[in-house]
């Protein structure tokens, strides 16, 4: 077995089903203040705080006064109508095999974390709907109002490392279905960096971006740390 201590994973597209759910909320959120986006707009801030991802399809789209003021009113929409989404929508589910991958990863001594492009509140919300903390599958989980700086920027990871008490960011896997995941994962020199090919991006995009692997699927992450 690779000497991996942790793996630390990304959520919507990651270990949980999305269906450009995210996209579709962060397009209505804007479309509400009279800006039109597409689902590729949105697919290319995928990863990133989503108050990042509001600026910058603010500015894409030329925007006349972007202010503080309006984009945490888009904010504030996109947080109520995600969080409302992961309560209560039946489409909500992990991806095949994270529970399974999730305990072998536990029975091999590997400690567990979650990173998102998200704030805590709808992050709570995911867990809570997933289960994995009352199945005692978590270490941590941190998100991108909880750093200085959200990805591509390595603080996520630095702040997971300070939480779980692993030191070498050589002894990581991070794993996440967008560029700035395989960013993150690679500025803060995990040894392992991981896309799944199976989210935002596709397999030709993802091959494009730093990584060491690309997989298709969570479980395919055993043999990758050569467990059993």
């Amino acid at each position: 077995m690779k000497n991996i201590q942790l793996v630390v994973f990304d959520l919507a597209g990651t270990t949980v089903y999305d269906n450009k759910d995210v996209h579709k909320v962060l397009q209505f959120a804007l479309k509400d203040k009279g800006v039109e986006i597409s689902i590729d707009d949105a697919n290319e801030v995928m990863g990133i705080p989503k108050p990042d991802a509001i600026t910058q399809l603010l500015e894409k789209k030329k925007y006349p006064s972007i202010t503080n003021e309006l984009i945490d009113s888009i904010h504030h929409t996109f947080v109520e109508r995600m969080v409302h989404f992961y309560m209560y929508d039946n489409s909500v589910t992990e991806k095949p095999g994270v529970t399974e991958t999730f305990r072998k990863l536990r029975a091999h001594g590997i400690k567990i974390a979650i990173d998102t492009g998200f704030d805590r509140i709808i992050t709570n919300a995911v867990l809570k709907r997933m289960g994995w903390l009352e199945n005692n599958l978590l270490d941590v989980s941190v998100t991108s109002d909880e750093v200085e700086r959200g990805r591509p920027f390595p603080d996520l990871i630095y702040k997971v490392m300070e939480l779980t008490g692993v030191a070498d960011a050589k002894n990581i896997a991070k794993i996440g279905d967008t560029a700035s995941d395989l960013h993150e994962g690679t500025s803060a020199g995990c040894g392992i960096v991981v896309g799944i090919t199976s989210g935002a991006f596709s397999r030709e995009q993802l091959s494009l971006e730093p990584h060491t692997h690309l997989i298709d699927n969570i479980p395919e992450i055993l043999a990758v740390l050569e467990i059993n």
